[in-house]
C-alpha cells in the first residue's frame, strides 16, 4: 500500500479522530512520526496508546516555524487539520478561514521549503454544493455553499499552484461522510452518526435537521486512512484531486432506524428545519481513486456501523 520511501511523516490534527487513527496505521507501518496538533478538537487520550512511540507537539498549523520544524526530514505531511464544522464557518468565516486557508497555505510551504516529498490533504465532499448530478465526479463544477467549502475548494486550488509552480506532489482526498471509533459525539457539530449512537445509547430522541430522505456516502475511517496510505505511496500519483467514499448511500432516516435497532430503542425522532449549509444529497463516484490509486472501499456499510457502534458501547 505505501512504500518504502517514507520513512517519516508529521500527520497535523493527528490527536483528532481521522488523524489519530492515521497515526495509528503509520506507525503499523514503522513509520515515526510527528504530531502538530492545537487540542481545539483533537484530544490527547487517541493517542494515549501512542504516546512513547510519536513525537507529539501541541501547537498551531497557523504558525508557520512550528510547522516548517516539524516537517523538516520528513518524507511526507498527511494534513487533516482543520475546522471541520460548516455551520462554525458560517458563523465565523474569517477564524475559519486563517485555519483553513493560511494554515493549508503554511503546510504547502513548509513541504516546499523543506523538501518533503508528498503532502496529501483532507478536501471535502462540500465542494460539489447542491448541483444535482449524481454520483459526484470529480469532473464537476464546483459549486462551494458554505466557508467551509470554499476554504476546501481554495486549498485544492493552492495544491495544484504548488504542484505546477513548484513541483509538489500535492493530493487532495475529497472525503464523503466519514464515521467510526474516535468521532467525538460530544460536539453538536459531531458526525450524525456519533450523534445517533449516543442518543440511542442513553435511549433518546434524536434531532433530524429536514425531512430525513436527506442521503449520504458514509465511509469508514479505515477506508480514509488506507486512502490516506495509498496517495502518499502510489508512484504513478503526481497529485491531484480524489473522491474518496464507498460509492453507496444511506438515507438520515435510514441510518437512525438501523442505530436504534442495534440499540433495541424505539424512539421516534424530532424533525427540525434544515441547516444552513447543508446538503440534500451526496454520494461519490470513486472511480478515479479506483484507477490511479487503487482504492476500494473495504468495509461494507453494516460492517462499519457495527465496529463504531461496539467501540462506543465500550468507550
Amino acid at each position: 500500500m505505501m512504500n518504502g520511501n517514507i520513512k517519516k511523516a508529521l500527520v497535523t490534527g493527528g490527536a483528532g479522530f481521522i488523524g489519530s487513527n492515521l497515526v495509528d496505521a503509520l506507525l503499523e507501518k514503522g513509520v515515526r512520526v510527528n504530531i502538530l496538533d492545537n487540542l481545539s478538537t483533537g484530544r490527547i487520550q487517541n493517542l494515549e496508546h501512542v504516546l512513547d512511540r510519536v513525537t507529539f507537539e501541541k501547537g498551531d498549523i497557523r504558525d508557520f516555524e512550528t510547522v516548517r520544524r516539524l516537517a523538516a526530514d520528513c518524507d511526507a505531511v498527511f494534513h487533516q487539520a482543520a475546522v471541520v464544522s460548516v455551520p462554525q464557518t458560517v458563523e465565523d468565516p474569517l477564524s475559519s478561514a486563517e485555519i483553513n486557508d493560511l494554515g493549508t497555505l503554511n503546510i504547502l510551504e513548509a513541504a516546499r521549503k523543506s523538501g518533503v516529498g508528498k503532502v496529501v490533504m483532507a478536501s471535502s465532499c462540500a465542494v460539489y454544493g447542491d448541483d444535482p448530478g449524481m454520483p459526484k465526479q470529480e469532473s464537476m463544477p464546483v459549486k462551494p455553499q458554505s466557508p467551509y467549502a470554499v476554504q476546501k475548494y481554495t486549498n485544492e486550488l493552492n495544491a495544484a499552484l504548488y504542484r505546477e509552480l513548484y513541483g509538489l506532489e500535492a493530493t487532495c482526498l475529497r472525503y464523503f461522510n466519514v464515521y467510526g471509533p474516535r468521532q467525538d459525539p460530544s460536539s453538536p457539530y459531531s458526525g450524525v452518526i456519533s450523534i445517533f449512537l449516543t442518543k440511542a445509547a442513553a435511549g433518546q430522541q434524536p434531532v433530524i435537521y429536514g425531512d430525513g430522505g436527506q442521503y449520504r456516502d458514509f465511509v469508514f475511517v479505515k477506508d480514509v486512512v488506507k486512502a490516506n496510505l495509498l496517495a502518499a505511496g502510489a508512484d504513478n500519483n503526481t497529485g491531484g484531486v480524489y473522491n474518496i467514499g464507498t460509492g453507496a448511500f444511506v438515507t438520515i432516516n435510514e441510518l437512525w432506524t438501523r442505530i436504534a435497532s442495534l440499540n433495541g430503542v424505539d424512539a421516534i425522532p424530532e424533525f427540525k428545519a434544515p441547516r444552513a449549509g447543508d446538503i440534500r444529497e451526496s454520494v461519490a463516484d470513486i472511480g478515479q481513486a479506483e484507477k490511479r490509486l487503487g482504492y476500494t472501499a473495504g468495509y461494507s456499510f453494516e460492517k462499519g456501523l457495527q465496529l463504531t457502534h461496539e467501540w462506543y458501547k465500550e468507550n
